[in-house]
């Protein structure tokens, strides 16, 4: 049949025939491509891989624009351009972007000071400076060490600053809010905020340009995963001798909970016609309880409770993320992301109670949105390292590259001369600093080969186990509770057509009751059942 110029194309691209499909050169290329095809469909999976790895390095905002010419690292940062020779890494092109975006001259100004009388973002470049020094004893040579509270202090404002800047804008008035002492505070946290919200995948709309120095940035949030728009609050407690703030407008009350509360309050008192999302710091000390948990979770969540249950508005409901960042009180010492959500009139989000997985699993999926803000809270003291998403140990190391699934290789040194065989599966043995190839050579036999792994390629597996090997594939993983090994699971078995998951629900119950479900809750009902077989011992997982 043919197909008019002006009829919606036929491959659901949305377009007229004639603009899509029906243009001469795709009806010339069109027949040659094909996924079916083991080259093209190894180039997807290879893409697809690649750009998980971005993804978990620099999060779901707009990808690190950058490129090298004539020695020099160039990057772009919405309409502006940067370059240097000196950059090896994206940390040393942070370091250099936030002098620059925040004015040279006003950072020289603050240095002739003495260091108490600094701001604190200049006591933190000095701090910043002594750790380099310690931790770089070649300079030019790129080392690794560990993230201390001074570098999610200085680079993490850096880097919250590009996110900024490169997603949305980077207003003049948050300029001037963050260089006064006065407002430093509330402009730091809410870069976190903001930080933490583009990582998860949100688009933030600001509020227009304002002369008030002294005005909120508050802001709205549109979710890319489910289309929902959100109206942010960020509050932090003032505690006196931290951020500039002294007995004036700081507190030296030591209950880290003391100004939650108060806080809630108004954020709820702002008119708001969007969801509401209120995110509290308690800037307290990091103090911890048993299982090494912090010790102010537990009263934070019952003080919370008591304010649902008592004081709460009727149909008032708001997603509240109550926070400890506490990266400026150990400059020197490992830091501690610390973060629990919370559903404010919300009785299905992150409420205790016994569900059934498929139960826990579909509200996961109705608030999915908050799990991407915490799992982003998690990741916050992390920046990305390359400028392109690949691997730092091969982008800067000299470790042997990586073994890819899919690809043919010759095998020095197995057998008589060698092997050539194509890699169809590898494991990773962290506790032996191995990996185990599985390939099949030129004659269809199977081998496993076991092959050391750095220790920057270990750490790289670590970072990204579904696609560190060219193709994305759950990697085994230690599970600590039955929701994970189901979560696992959903992904082993996500590739079943509906008709597989009728066929082998039909041997555990009358299919007759479920086939009517969607096929994501088919998935939820086999994997409820798949686990509790592992949980008993009595399946061997296998796709």
């Amino acid at each position: 049949m043919k197909i008019g110029r002006n009829q919606p194309c036929p491959c659901g691209s949305g377009k007229k025939h004639k603009n899509c499909c029906g243009r001469p050169l795709n009806r010339a290329t069109s027949a040659t491509f094909s996924t079916d095809r083991p080259d093209i469909a190894k180039l997807i999976d290879r893409r697809r891989a690649e750009e998980q790895i971005r993804e978990d390095q620099q999060g779901l905002g707009r990808p690190i624009i950058a490129f090298k010419a004539n020695d020099q690292q160039f990057v772009a940062v919405a309409n502006t351009v940067f370059w240097s020779k000196k950059w090896k890494t994206f940390p040393d092109f942070l370091g250099d972007y936030i002098k620059q975006t925040l004015d040279p001259k006003w950072g020289n100004a603050e240095i002739a000071k003495p260091l108490c009388e600094r701001h604190p973002i200049l006591q933190w470049y000095d701090a910043y400076c002594r750790y380099q020094n310690e931790t770089i004893k070649t300079p030019g040579v790129v080392h690794s060490a560990r993230v201390t509270g001074i570098v999610a202090c200085y680079l993490g404002l850096a880097y919250n600053l590009y996110l900024l800047h490169h997603n949305v804008e980077l207003q003049t008035r948050l300029l001037k809010r963050l260089k006064d002492p006065g407002n430093f505070q509330g402009a730091y946290f809410e870069l976190i905020v903001a930080n933490v919200l583009i990582r998860a995948g949100f688009t933030l709309k600001l509020e227009a340009e304002t002369d008030g120095a002294s005005k909120h940035c508050e802001f709205a949030a549109v979710s890319k995963t489910t289309g929902k728009r959100y109206w942010v609050e960020a509050k932090m407690r003032a505690v006196s001798g931290l951020f500039g703030k002294t007995n004036k407008d700081g507190t030296n009350d030591k209950n880290p909970i003391s100004h939650m509360i108060p806080h809630l309050n108004a954020a709820l008192a702002k008119p708001a016609t969007d969801e509401r999302l209120i995110f509290i710091d308690l800037n307290s000390d990091v103090s911890l309880g048993k299982d090494t948990i912090p010790s102010w979770i537990d009263r934070a969540i019952a003080r919370l409770k008591q304010y649902e249950s008592k004081e709460l508005s009727t149909g008032t409901q708001a997603y509240v993320f109550i926070t400890n960042l506490a990266y400026h009180r150990v400059l020197n010492d490992d830091m501690m992301t610390a973060a629990v959500p919370f559903g404010l009139g919300i009785q299905d989000f992150n409420k205790p109670g016994y569900m059934r997985l498929s139960e826990a699993w579909r509200r996961k999926q109705k608030h999915i949105d908050m799990f991407n803000i915490s799992a982003a809270l998690l990741k916050y003291p992390h920046f990305p390292v390359t400028f392109d998403g690949s691997l730092p140990s091969e982008s800067l190391d000299s470790a042997l590259p990586r073994v890819m699934i899919g690809e043919t290789y010759f095998f020095e040194g197995v057998g008589d001369g060698g092997l050539v065989g194509t890699v169809t599966a590898e494991n990773v043995i962290e506790s032996q600093c191995e990996v185990h190839v599985g390939l099949t050579d030129q004659g269809g036999t199977g081998h496993i080969l076991r092959f050391p792994i750095s220790a920057a390629q270990l750490a790289d597996y670590k970072a990204h186990p579904d696609a560190y090997f060219g193709a994305i594939r759950p990697a085994p993983r230690n599970v600590k509770d039955k929701f994970e090994i189901f979560e696992w699971l959903m992904q082993v078995y996500k590739e079943l057509s509906t008709a597989e998951l009728l066929e082998r629900l039909a041997k555990h119950f009358n299919v007759d009751t479920v086939k009517n479900k969607s096929h994501s809750e088919l998935l939820a009902e086999y994997c409820e059942i798949m686990t509790a077989s592992v949980e008993a011992g009595g399946v061997r997982v296998q796709q």
